[in-house]
């Protein structure tokens, strides 16, 4: 998977190029981003780590995609808000993608489950 991950961070698409050139060196909401970067079995176009947030730039072959529905549901079981955007609204529309990012990021994180145990046994008696 680490392969498949550098190999598409070499071949990004257009959308992706233009939109990383904005989140790369914490240019929104002061928060690091990574680029295909692999979670379980899945490699997320974008992802930051400290605000549990997953952006992803679809093509039209997404439109009304299964797999990308189980990918998101899988995602949120862990922990993960996830935003689609498609290619061509980053494309045309940066500037708005950029905001509703910057909104997400700085908007309170829904109540979802945590993924796994407390860390350092906080919680047991």
């Amino acid at each position: 998977m680490k392969h498949l991950a550098r190999n598409l961070r070499k071949n990004q698409t257009e959308a992706e190029g233009k939109i990383w050139r904005r989140l790369r060196s914490r240019q929104v909401a002061n928060c690091k981003f990574r680029r295909q970067h692999v979670i379980g079995a899945y490699i997320v176009d974008f992802f930051c780590l400290e605000r549990r947030l997953v952006v992803e730039i679809d093509g039209g072959q997404h439109a009304d995609s299964e797999a990308d529905a189980a990918r998101t549901r899988f995602l949120e079981s862990q922990g993960f808000r996830v935003i689609r955007f498609w290619n061509n609204e980053v494309l045309n529309s940066l500037d708005e993608v950029v905001e509703e990012i910057y909104r997400v990021l700085t908007s309170p994180p829904h109540s979802a489950p945590h993924p796994g145990p407390l860390p350092g046994g906080e919680g047991e008696e």
